[in-house]
């Protein structure tokens, strides 16, 4: 039989990259971390880690067992709320989300899944993709609105992977430049022609998606700000800093003084989608939330508000 503990170890081990970290974040002694994982070798008859000088890595084997470990832990967390529930008759739902998917897809969807759900006790934390989706893999979170750029899914789709991702609407980025600029009046631009303008940008992402848009286009941008705040980018644009790259819905509210222009397609995009742990996402209150999020987009379909594709 295996035993949690020693698949507790694992999945931190993994997390840290060395027994060292890991023992540190356990409160245990290396040594102790080493035994654990010795003995979860011994009992599954098969090698877990592969050890060197440059820290630890997961064999296959041990890659199977922390998709095992994250699902044991999500299960325990799962069944932990359900006891604490049993007094009261109420379902918490905790709902993680990015800053901008919060402010502008929540406060739509959030009263749908209240009424058709009453006894619900609602939570809400917000924080980046590469923060909340290690929450829900924990069970700490039933539910994350998060997004990726181009490349993979920010869940692994291989064997062991505890995620699912469901696709919720493509989000398309814009130019946002002062109402005077010698471009503001082009119904689109290619990022080619930016080539000689200064940028701030209101995400580190954002920085990095656009460097690799500038290297395929032959430049290198000048990059004169970086906030963490699309709101306050824009507001830098109009006090004329420089050009910005804005997802659409991060569009609202609006700014005076600045004009957003569609980038020539193919366009950079924000792919938005909810990750649950695989066997929750029928749950009756996860799937009326991932519902009302498709609703509240088809809703802004073609507004001034919210105009992007939805992703069916």
């Amino acid at each position: 039989m295996i035993d949690v503990q020693r698949l507790r170890v694992l999945r931190a081990v993994a997390d840290h990259g060395s027994f060292n970290r890991a023992a540190v974040a356990l409160r245990l002694t290396p040594s102790a971390v080493s035994q654990h994982v010795a003995a979860l070798e011994r009992s599954l008859g098969a090698q877990v880690v592969t050890r060197s000088t440059r820290g630890v890595t997961l064999t296959r084997a041990g890659q199977i067992m922390v998709g095992a470990a994250e699902s044991v832990a999500a299960e325990l967390e799962q069944a932990k709320q359900q006891v604490e529930r049993l007094g009261t008759g109420r379902v918490q739902l905790t709902v993680a989300t990015f800053t901008s998917g919060g402010r502008h897809l929540l406060p739509g969807a959030l009263p749908r899944l209240t009424a058709t759900h009453p006894y619900t006790l609602l939570h809400v934390r917000e924080g980046e993709p590469e923060d909340t989706l290690p929450l829900v893999r924990q069970g700490a979170v039933d539910v994350a609105l998060a997004y990726h750029f181009d490349g993979p899914l920010p869940v692994g789709t291989g064997t062991g992977s505890s995620l699912h991702w469901t696709p919720i609407l493509d989000d398309p980025l814009h130019v946002v430049m002062p109402e005077g600029h010698r471009l503001a009046d082009h119904q689109s631009l290619d990022i080619a022609e930016l080539a000689a303008e200064p940028w701030v940008l209101g995400c580190l992402k954002t920085e990095a998606y656009l460097r690799r848009y500038a290297q395929r286009a032959g430049f290198e941008p000048e990059v004169r700000g970086t906030t963490t705040d699309y709101f306050f980018a824009r507001s830098l644009v109009a006090a004329g800093m420089g050009i910005s790259l804005i997802p659409s819905i991060a569009l609202v509210p609006t700014v005076p003084g600045v004009r957003a222009v569609p980038i020539t397609p193919p366009a950079p995009a924000r792919h938005i989608g909810v990750a649950t742990l695989g066997r929750r996402r029928d749950h009756p209150h996860v799937a009326t939330f991932i519902e009302a999020l498709r609703e509240q987009v088809r809703h802004h379909q073609g507004t001034d508000e919210l105009c992007r594709r939805p992703v069916t």
